[in-house]
């Protein structure tokens, strides 16, 4: 099913007895279930550049509001990820697949997550009833933050027929810093430090693969010409007794890479996506199965992992601070198992959204 407008949307969700598999561009895993595809509700109704405001229906693929964005010198500051080269998918990525994924980059150290960003959303719940919450400019919100539930809750609430979001000027340079060949315990001492500076980092990496198979920790650093210039200078100075740094401006962009796992694509591995403390980085590293592909971002805050097929990474980590997520790969509930009080919340909350369970089909399936 494919409905072409909110109202057909919702009909459609009253008239359905089953599961539903929800689409947005069809860009991650395909479920067992009725398909409902959201590509029909597409098209930006409002975007207003002086107030970095646009305004746009769910199904809009990403791609024309990148476009929209780069005639204003604009961009999605939280730098969504494209995953389909590393799932093997097709499809165009949709903005309302963006919020409800909370899909964000590396940028989001800096600038925050999908969700800091999304203004305003309309949704049909699990009922068939049309909901809006926020609006169209940045402002505390009364009553229930409905807009921030939304965001990160694949589907699992209700189906986004419209989203309304900020924008931000893009930068005017880029720079890297980068310090080659730090073991991974130093390389989140370095990019701690240099996060903890006043120089206003906007990635913070440590890539342990690269093309002349030596470890690098990339720093990126955004701005005018003159204030990037003047960073990375800073910033050599401070992470000096780290060990070689190298400042370029203008670099060859490191950071699609890390975005999207682009020297991971095509392989046969899982991928799981893990979230901890930065300062825990090297000792759950540590932990992960002999073999696996390691990649850090956000300061460390970000462990990427591609393991063989069938590790159960969440039990060989054991008890941490944080939550692994199977990007890739099947056999193992798809996120974090909740502690019994936090799962009971969220049953609670999805029963108020989809009492007749016809959402069902969310992250944690297989």
């Amino acid at each position: 099913m494919r409905p072409t407008s909110e109202q057909e949307l919702a009909e459609f969700i009253r008239a359905t007895n089953g599961p539903l598999d929800i689409r947005g561009g069809g860009t991650r895993r395909v479920r067992d279930g009725t398909s409902l595809e959201t590509g029909g509700l597409s098209g930006i109704t409002l975007y207003e550049p002086g107030a970095l405001t646009m305004v746009a229906k769910a199904g809009t693929p990403l791609v024309e509001i990148t476009a929209a964005l780069d005639a204003e010198n604009q961009q999605l500051a939280f730098e969504p990820p494209d995953m389909r080269g590393l799932l093997g998918t097709t499809g165009e990525p949709t903005i309302g697949g963006v919020f409800a994924t909370n899909a964000s980059g590396p940028r989001r150290i800096a600038v925050g997550a999908a969700r800091d960003f999304l203004l305003g959303v309309r949704f049909v719940d699990g009922s068939g009833n049309i909901i809006k919450n926020g609006g169209r400019v940045m402002k505390n919100v009364t009553g229930y933050d409905l807009v921030k539930l939304m965001a990160g809750s694949w589907g699992t609430l209700g189906v986004l027929s419209e989203v309304s979001f900020k924008v931000l000027p893009k930068p005017e340079a880029q720079g890297i810093v980068s310090l080659p060949g730090l073991s991974i315990t130093k390389a989140v001492a370095a990019m701690s430090r240099a996060l903890g500076s006043p120089y206003d980092i906007a990635g913070a990496a440590h890539l342990t693969e690269t093309a002349n198979d030596k470890p690098d920790t990339i720093l990126r650093v955004e701005g005018t010409e003159a204030s990037v210039t003047y960073r990375m200078g800073q910033l050599k100075t401070l992470l000096g007794d780290m060990g070689e740094v190298v400042t370029t401006l203008s670099a060859p962009d490191h950071w699609t890479w890390v975005r999207d796992l682009t020297h991971w694509h095509g392989g046969a591995e899982d991928v799981w996506r893990i979230s901890a403390k930065p300062s825990a980085a090297p000792e759950l590293v540590a932990r992960l199965p002999e073999g696996t592909r390691v990649m850090l971002d956000w300061g460390g805050g970000l462990i990427w992992a591609a393991t063989q097929p069938g590790r159960d990474v969440r039990a060989t980590l054991g008890t941490f601070y944080g939550h692994a997520t199977q990007v890739k790969g099947t056999g193992f509930p798809r996120t974090q198992p909740e502690s019994p009080g936090v799962a009971a919340l969220t049953e609670a909350i999805r029963r108020k959204f989809d009492p007749r369970g016809v959402l069902t089909l969310g992250l944690s399936e297989d």
